[in-house]
This record gives C-alpha cells, structure tokens and sequence, in this order.
C-alpha cells in the first residue's frame, strides 16, 4: 500500500533546488477529488473517520445495512458518500494514504541534504502500515480495485524517492547507482512487508522492519560516497 502527497510547499523566500525538485513530482489523483473533498460535512468525515477503525476487523463481510447500523447513521447518508461498501473501502484507503502523504512532505525540511530527506520522507511514509491490522490487509488484497489504488501512491512513492536519489548523486552524496532501481526497492519495502501472508513472519512490526532497511541502505550509500 502507499502511498502519495499533495504538492510540497514551505514559506521561504526563494525555493530550494530541493523544494522544486518535489514539486516536479506529480502525485495521484484522490478517489474524492478536493471539491468533493471541501464540500464533506463535519458528520461525513466522522464518519468517514469511524469507517477506518470499524475495517481494522476486516469489512468482507459487512453490508452496507450493517456499517450504517455501527455508524449511527441512516443508508441515505451512507450511500450519499458512496454508491457501495467496496466504494466506501476505497475512500478511506484513499484519504488515508493521503493523509500519511502530507505527513510525509511535511517531514522534509527545505534545508535538509538529499539522503537525509529521504530517510525523513520514507519514514513517515512508512507509517501507512503502522497498526494495519492482518484482517484488514487480507480483505483489502482481494479487492482489485483497491490494489490498483495501491499501486497509484506507490508509483508517486516510487517517484519522489527516485528524485531525491537522482538529487543525492548529482552532489556527490552517493556513489552513481541505477536510482530507479534503487527507489523502487526503498519504496515497496513497508507495502511488501505488509502483506497478509508476510506479517505474521515479521520479528517486528511492518513499518520498524521497512525502517531498518531503509536505515541501513542509506547508510551504505553514505559509506559509498565516502
């Protein structure tokens, strides 16, 4: 799973070669849009907020008629937020995903030299796994429309991690390396270890083994340079 941003941005006088780099990044567009997004009631995105706690115990078997029920709400307001259960799944995936994005660029300083940035960026990225729960990654894997969602965020991962890579060997921070292969390495760490037939093998949870490594390429690059 992954997992996007929005458009990076930080109040300085003039931008750094950093700041713009990101800002070329593109990320994915959100299932709501932001004018559908702005227009969501106070009560619509507590409820949305319930809906992401209630999937922590996997949502294969609920009905729409039940998560209206343990939402405290009428099927009109339901539906008026999603024409279906695998609808709803999707939106809170979504919202999440970019929830943890903007956590993530906020990570970043302006002045920060590229690895450091990227070390910041990864980790807070890779808190999109943190307290994922094995009912609700077992459930969400059967769902190919939410895979397709997945695999959206972690391209704009996969994209930014790259650019700051590039960034980091043109200034010699790291040794010439193939960056793209590199990036998608980095980037799919926490969605591989998050899969429901990976967890239960892990010692630790998915995002402090998807830290670890990072932590420790990143070190190697480091090494590399010197």
């Amino acid at each position: 799973m992954t997992w996007a941003g929005e458009s990076f941005d930080v109040a300085v006088a003039e931008p750094t070669e950093l700041q713009e780099r990101l800002r070329s990044v593109r990320p994915p567009p959100a299932v709501l849009g932001r004018e559908r997004e702005r227009r969501l009631t106070d009560r619509q995105r507590q409820i949305l907020d319930h809906l992401g706690q209630m999937f922590d115990g996997g949502f294969a078997h609920l009905t729409m008629a039940e998560i209206a029920s343990r939402s405290n709400c009428s099927l009109r307001t339901l539906y008026g937020l999603a024409p279906s259960r695998d609808e709803l799944v999707l939106i809170v995936v979504d919202r999440n995903l970019w929830r943890v994005g903007r956590t993530a660029m906020e990570a970043i300083r302006p002045d920060m030299d590229p690895l450091d940035a990227l070390q910041a960026y990864l980790e807070a990225a890779n808190g999109v796994v943190d307290g994922l729960t094995e009912p609700f990654a077992r459930d969400l894997a059967t769902m190919p429309a939410a895979q397709r969602l997945g695999d959206f965020h972690a391209e704009y991962l996969v994209a930014v991690t790259r650019c700051l890579l590039d960034l980091a060997v043109e200034r010699g921070d790291t040794p010439a390396i193939d960056t793209g292969a590199a990036a998608r390495v980095m980037a799919s760490l926490a969605r591989l270890l998050s899969l429901p037939e990976v967890m239960p093998t892990l010692r630790s949870t998915p995002k402090q083994a998807a830290d670890s490594l990072v932590e420790i390429m990143l070190r190697g690059m480091r090494t590399g340079a010197r």
